[in-house]
């Protein structure tokens, strides 16, 4: 089952400028993105960035990287000028693995990318975890997805779903017991000719609503399939206090 991982990478974050050049445990937060990345089956890894900084700290450790246009609005468009530059064939896998996961298991990457090989169906995979806690469950930085029962996205929101109508009544914000909840992660995998499909398609009005890129495949009639992870992600890096969770991480590592 070969696969390719693409890391894409920008300099100009709103929240956190410079975040893949920031400095975790003594390397370049990319630097640990793209360690992960090796360390799984890909039989190919390479940063996709339009930033000569970024660039230039990736080859200083051995990372191969493409430079793309600086006018993309999201990684996944940075990610087909990639596809679309290498030739790679409309079958192929590719993986998405966000420059801003220094803490992604491996393990995960292959599992993703293991998801979509099995499913002729789907079009994209994923991956989601159990929600334990009240507090994640009704925080909009924290994406929920639910499937049907082979295990295909219905739906990703920022709200708690499914909404539990008795539970949640009169503005309880407490965790039900016997319902199931699931955190998307944010990891992809994709076939090349969909990632060429999809970059072509506008944004989806639900894709708009809830600014999550992933619901314009579902807009259009696409399959995403969805695996629960075999361990849980460690945290990603959006804000200044996750760099201080990141390194706790990698230390207990």
């Amino acid at each position: 089952m070969p696969f390719k991982v693409v890391i894409p990478a920008r300099h100009g974050s709103s929240r956190l400028p410079g975040k893949p050049l920031l400095a975790i445990a003594g390397k370049p937060l990319i630097r640990h993105v793209y360690e992960r990345a090796c360390a799984t089956g890909a039989e190919e890894v390479l940063v996709a960035t339009d930033d000569a900084r970024i660039a230039a700290a990736c080859r200083a450790f051995g990372a191969e990287v493409a430079m793309t246009r600086t006018d993309h609005p999201s990684g996944t468009d940075r990610l087909a000028e990639v596809v679309a530059a290498r030739g790679w064939p409309g079958d192929t896998l590719v993986v998405n693995l966000q420059g801003d996961e220094p803490c992604m298991p491996p393990a995960l990457v292959d599992q993703v990318a293991a998801g979509l090989a099995a499913q002729g169906r789907a079009s994209m995979a994923t991956l989601a975890y159990p929600i334990a806690e009240a507090e994640a469950l009704f925080d909009p930085q924290v994406v929920k997805v639910v499937t049907d029962a082979e295990g295909y996205a219905l739906y990703f929101s920022r709200a708690p779903i499914p909404w539990h109508r008795d539970e949640f009544s009169g503005g309880r914000r407490a965790r039900p017991g016997g319902t199931t909840f699931l955190r998307h992660i944010g990891l992809y995998a994709y076939r090349a000719a969909f990632v060429e499909r999809f970059v072509r398609w506008p944004p989806a009005p639900l894709e708009l609503a809830e600014s999550l890129e992933q619901l314009r495949a579902l807009w259009h009639g696409e399959a995403i399939q969805v695996s629960l992870a075999r361990e849980e992600p460690g945290p990603g890096v959006d804000i200044p206090a996750d760099l201080e969770r990141a390194l706790a991480f990698l230390s207990r590592r």
